[in-house]
């Protein structure tokens, strides 16, 4: 096949033709058409745009930065606002040129955009702008970021009210297409009635892509013949008198802007059968899934007009044109309105024909019927299962319905009852990045609260130990306590506040809690980015100096900088005077401090976005330290104290035969280290050399001939639309598969459109792309899979794939899966280290949903970071595997083309790709590429195996006789037991992982041993190369300091010559336990010992009384030792927690009457 010749700047630089873009993109690409259809038309205009980002227009600002050398060519400026209401201000400025000398061009052409709560807080702007009109050969676009569904907002909004109110037409684009049709006509709506034009940018169309056509004479515009404009016209003019821009705006203005949608045909019939009766009315995104519910319930255009059914599409939701609104309805008897969120269009459309005669004039319905009863939700979002019921009650009230409509229903139905019902407990919740400063930041100090904001820190209000609640509209932070401290004993708050937030317009909420005089601290978080959408730059770019002394004059009483680089602010003089700066380890101390002090207060938390480290490090912008961390595993007790110190999801379980621990992920750590704070003498940093890459391993290499000798699977023909859903971890690439068979598709001239629903997956969270593969771009308008609809479901993530919303585009023996089978844990785990994964669960939930024939588990992460180094090759591995298993209708060719298109790693791209396909053609080649080290250890089979293996290892701990003296209360346990339960080992393995756990206690001449042996050495050069120097970072008892606020041993850095002392210690480890043992006389060694002793005699006690009915109690009390996780202050505290479970138990097991066999 031959491929067309595109490149990645076709979206912007070709003249005409089909391209390749996104919704956001398509909005980059719009203002340059119209330059171009007004330089063809002789008119020399130029373009400015201005808002504020925000979801689902979040990547707007960046996509329009990117294009910058296009815009700039078509004479457009953009300039991001402070917020979305000066920036409204700023577009009313642009059609202002021309009211006075010196105008360069005739006319400016104006796009505001922003979120729909942007809408509403600038509804005063958007008023008086509008009544004071647009400009001959100006006009404004107002384009409305709605987020229906609520994907990542405080509220879900809908913006058509507030356009409304301020009297701003607005379009309703459903498709791509139709982001360049409907803006052309919008530009030229706005031109010719005076009026902004109100646009919405919902995430179904915004956050999607498509191959879509861009000539810019595509429209052809149409003057309406049947207005006559008033004398003077309808445009901006001073001066204007308050009530002529009223009567304007309300008589001939509207009546141009009817005038100009009928001409143009903004609204109309789709279906039209000679002899209808029942009428359907929808529009933009409510109009795809009405498209889609037709389709579920089998009526082709053929059976509509069998059945009478008109459909009618709406582009301009308001003012309603009301001419043809009265031709759709003539001869209907019944008419449905199909709309999101709140009626809109349905009161308009009823208002239209209110007064039509009796008998000809339909009943209309849309949120309700017609006894008042619930038809189409106003909340949430509206799907095609919901469309079709609807549609299939009003077809059965005109005696048109059927059973098969009725089947195809229930059939619907059934997929959205999945929807409804959880299969698992697990959930890919967003969660702060790996070494987000949020992490620290958002810590507050014991017996206080903080509230949150809007912006990434937000997500500390699900965070356990953050003690983090409320939250308010952006700007308005800490406002709420001006309210709530009268009426309350509580003293004092902390109020955390993002850098951007606080240029946009938090400073007027510190200014009011200073006029209350409140007991409040703003948590400033300067983090250098606006880290929720995307990195972007704070607007003023203010230094931590420059706000430090803002707040200082606003009459905060005293100003704190903490940061995790205080160095670099000394000699710094700008600071106002009394400012303190302080490293980020006395955040707890100096909160502390500040919630003393009467009035307002502020704390400044400078580190940069970990995110935004990443990128810029990737680019060589920022310093990017030679050191990494890692985790000796056999000293790790994995109680989890690094993840509560870090709260960082880069610190991952690692399971072994000596239980959890943790490992450092190095792929994606951000190299915050403040894991090495966790209580624990594992940690190791690794300074200098470099992470161990594949093409540096003593992996063979595999020539281009043996992927050249892989088989060309057969796929199914695309003679109708195929639909991929691909399931993955926000941050991980995944959306980057949609975007390559995006592309392939495009290149082969077929159908495609991508639709990404990320909300806040972007931090951790759950990602899901819907692609729509289809013979050619006018078989695509539909994006989203639905109910039952997927053909493939490419796991890239095992928990998002096990997800309701996924499992319910599956239909059993139709849809195929392919799985990654590594499971990544879940957010939940760094606050619940002993979490269930649910892999079991989630295997047999995509095997009962599919069949068992349709779905294969690939170890994906394993082997691609394996192959290649990083597990960021996870992804392009997976769609390798499925491309060669025959799932995917595109061609190598053009998945190979669409990946040096993207341009990012593009030869360990094809290659981890490449691996994909071999693995599925022949995968114990694959494995057998892979270095020793590489492949998992083979799990033990049996107790006697587990009982060896710990055996040989107490002598290596202590001698011969110490493991004998385990072996031998182990051995009398499954003696008993055998002989008692012969069904059973469960008591006699919790025993012999529990003594072991005792015996093996960590001591200082262990934690020597373990980090002089083979295993530790082996471990690290498998994953490090190169010249490097360790760093060991321990809390010796016997010099180490403690920390005046908690009075904990504080952990300090030991250099490399440290090896030399572990190795000596580990030779005395005979001395443990003697008199000569310097360490065993400190409080916790003897505790370790003592627990030995109560443990020995607990299971001589419980196996002297053991019968069937106490069986599982005396394994839950065999268990216990193995929760008494950690060092010091951390065993210590998990001591007192097992202690008292021990009594809990004790009692249980003397009682057993309700207890049963362990394990039934």
């Amino acid at each position: 096949m031959t491929l067309a010749n595109v490149t990645l700047e076709d979206k912007y630089s070709a003249p005409s033709g089909r391209v390749y873009l996104s919704g956001t993109q398509a909005l980059v690409r719009l203002p340059m058409m119209q330059r171009q259809r007004d330089e063809a038309a002789g008119i020399k205009t130029a373009g400015f745009i201005s808002g504020y980002r925000g979801s689902p227009l979040g990547m707007y600002d960046n996509a329009l930065w990117r294009a910058r050398s296009h815009l700039e060519a078509s004479n457009i400026h953009f300039e991001p606002g402070l917020n979305e209401d000066l920036a409204a201000t700023a577009v009313w400025g642009t059609q202002q040129v021309g009211l006075f000398p010196g105008a360069k061009v005739s006319g400016v052409f104006g796009i505001w955009y922003g979120k729909g709560p942007g809408v509403d807080r600038s509804a005063d702007a958007l008023k008086h702008a509008n009544a004071a009109g647009t400009s001959r050969h100006g006009g404004v676009l107002a384009l409305a970021g709605d987020d229906h569904g609520c994907q990542s907002s405080t509220l879900a909004h809908q913006s058509e009210q507030i356009f409304q109110a301020a009297m701003i037409p607005i379009l309703n684009p459903a498709t791509i297409q139709e982001y360049f049709d409907f803006g052309l006509y919008g530009f030229a709506l706005s031109r010719f009635s005076g009026c902004w034009v109100g646009f919405k940018a919902v995430s179904e169309t915004v956050e999607s892509s498509a191959s879509v056509d861009i000539d810019p004479d595509r429209v052809k515009i149409l003057l309406p013949s049947d207005f006559e404009m008033p004398p003077g016209g309808l445009h901006i003019r001073w001066p204007d008198a308050a009530l002529d821009m009223e009567k304007r705006l309300h008589g001939p203005k509207m009546a141009a802007v009817r005038a100009f949608a009928r001409a143009n045909g903004l609204d109309r019939v789709v279906i039209d059968p000679p002899a209808a009766r029942f009428g359907i009315v929808s529009t933009g995104k409510a109009y795809l899934d009405l498209r889609q519910a037709l389709a579920d319930l089998g009526l082709t255009e053929q059976t509509c007009a069998a059945l009478g059914i008109r459909v009618y599409k709406v582009g301009m939701t308001w003012p309603l044109e009301v001419e043809g609104a009265r031709r759709f309805a003539g001869g209907l008897a019944d008419v449905l309105v199909v709309e999101e969120k709140h009626g809109f269009i349905e009161g308009q459309l009823v208002q239209a024909l209110y007064n039509l005669p009796a008998d000809q004039r339909p009943s209309v319905v849309g949120k309700s019927d017609e006894r008042g009863a619930p038809l189409l939700p106003s909340e949430g979002e509206l799907n095609p299962t919901i469309v079709a019921r609807a549609i299939v009650s009003r077809l059965e009230r005109i005696g048109a319905g059927s059973a098969a409509m009725a089947q195809r229903v229930a059939r619907l139905e059934s997929f959205e009852a999945v929807a409804a019902t959880p299969r698992i407990k697990s959930q890919r919740a967003p969660y702060f990045c790996s070494g987000c400063p949020h992490n620290s930041s958002t810590v507050v100090p014991e017996g206080s609260r903080a509230m949150a904001g809007i912006g990434c820190h937000a997500m500390a209000t699900w965070m356990p130990l953050r003690n983090t609640n409320l939250i308010t509209h952006m700007g308005a932070e800490g406002t709420n306590w001006i309210g709530q401290a009268p009426f309350t004993n509580e003293t004092h708050v902390f109020q955390n506040l993002g850098d951007g937030t606080y240029t946009h317009s938090g400073l007027l909420a510190i200014r009011a809690a200073a006029a209350a005089g409140v007991n409040i601290t703003y948590k400033i978080l300067y983090n250098d980015a606006v880290a929720m959408t995307g990195g972007q730059p704070a607007e003023g770019g203010f230094t931590v100096p420059q706000i430090a002394a803002q707040v200082a004059a606003e009459g905060a009483k005293r100003v704190v900088v903490v940061s995790d680089e205080p160095g670099k602010y000394e000699g710094v003089a700008s600071f106002p005077i009394g400012t303190t700066v302080h490293d980020r380890d006395d955040l707890d101390a100096v909160q502390r401090d500040l919630r003393q002090v009467s009035g307002l207060t502020v704390l400044i938390y400078d580190q940069t976005c970990a995110a935004e480290k990443r990128r810029r490090r990737k680019r060589g912008q920022f310093p990017d330290p030679a050191k990494r961390v890692f985790i000796n595993d056999l000293v790790c007790e994995g109680c989890g104290d690094c993840s509560v110190k870090s709260n960082c999801v880069s610190v991952k379980p690692l399971e072994t035969e000596f239980g959890r621990k943790r490992v450092i992920d190095q792929s994606d750590c951000n190299k915050d280290f403040s894991c090495v704070k966790g209580f624990c003498p594992s940690f190791v940093t690794v300074h200098g050399g470099a992470l161990r890459k594949a093409e540096k391993s003593k992996t063979p290499v595999v020539g281009a001939d043996v992927f050249a000798a892989l088989p060309t699977p057969q796929p199914k023909a695309l003679i109708e639309p195929y639909s991929i859903l691909v399931t993955g971890i926000g941050g991980t690439g995944v959306i980057t598969i949609g975007a390559l068979l995006g592309m392939a598709a495009h290149l082969e001239g077929k159908g495609c459109t991508v639709l990404d629903f990320t909300g806040l997956a972007q931090k951790n969270g759950a990602v899901m792309s819907h692609i729509r593969l289809a013979p050619g771009p006018e078989h695509s308008a539909v994006v989203r899979i639905p109910a039952g609809g997927a053909n493939l479901l490419l796991g890239c993530d095992m928990v998002v794939a096990a997800a309701p919303l996924a499992l319910s585009r599956l239909e059993h023996g139709v849809s195929r899966a392919v799985i990654n089978a590594a499971l990544t844990p879940t957010a939940e785990f760094v606050t619940n280290g002993d979490v269930d994964f649910e892999s079991h669960a989630i295997r047999r939930a995509l095997r009962e949903t599919i069949g068992d024939k349709g779905v294969t588990f690939i170890e994906g992460t394993r082997l691609a970071t394996a192959l290649m180094g990083d597990s960021i090759a996870t992804n392009l591995f997976m769609l390798g595997y499925a491309y060669q298993s025959g799932l995917i209708p595109l061609g190598q060719e053009a998945i190979e083309r669409a990946i040096e298109l993207n341009g990012a790693a593009v030869e360990s791209s094809k290659r981890a790709f490449s691996f994909g396909r071999l693995a599925a053609h022949d995968l114990a080649q694959v494995e057998a590429l892979m270095m020793p080290e590489q492949v998992p250890a083979k799990a033990l089979a049996n107790l006697s195996e587990r009982i060896a293996l710990r055996e040989a290892f107490l002598v290596r701990y202590q001698d011969h006789r110490y493991a004998e003296r385990y072996r031998s209360l182990v051995n009398r346990v499954a003696a008993v037991e055998k002989a008692r339960m012969p069904s059973s080992t469960a008591l006699a393995e919790a025993v012999a992982i529990s003594l072991f756990k005792l015996m093996a206690y960590k001591d200082e001449y262990e934690v020597a041993r373990l980090y002089t042996e083979e295993h530790f050495l082996t471990k690290l050069n498998s994953q490090f190369d190169g010249d490097f120097k360790l760093q060991f970072h321990l809390a010796p008892p016997l010099i180490a300091k403690r920390d005046p606020t908690t009075g904990e041993l504080k952990k300090r850095a030991f250099g490399p010559w440290m090896l030399h002392v572990f190795r000596a210690l580990a030779k005395l480890r005979r001395l443990r336990g003697t008199r000569f043992d310097i360490f065993g006389y400190t409080e916790e060694r003897r505790s370790e010992r003592q627990m030995i002793i109560d443990y020995e005699q607990l299971t001589t006690y419980v196996i002297d009384r053991l019968t069937v009915k106490n069986h599982a109690i005396a394994v839950e009390l065999a268990k216990l030792p193995q929760t008494v996780r950690g060092f010091g202050h951390v065993r210590e505290r998990n001591l007192k927690i097992a202690k008292a479970a021990e009594e809990g138990l004790r009692v249980t097991f003397a009682n057993p009457e309700t207890m049963s066999l362990a394990g039934e």
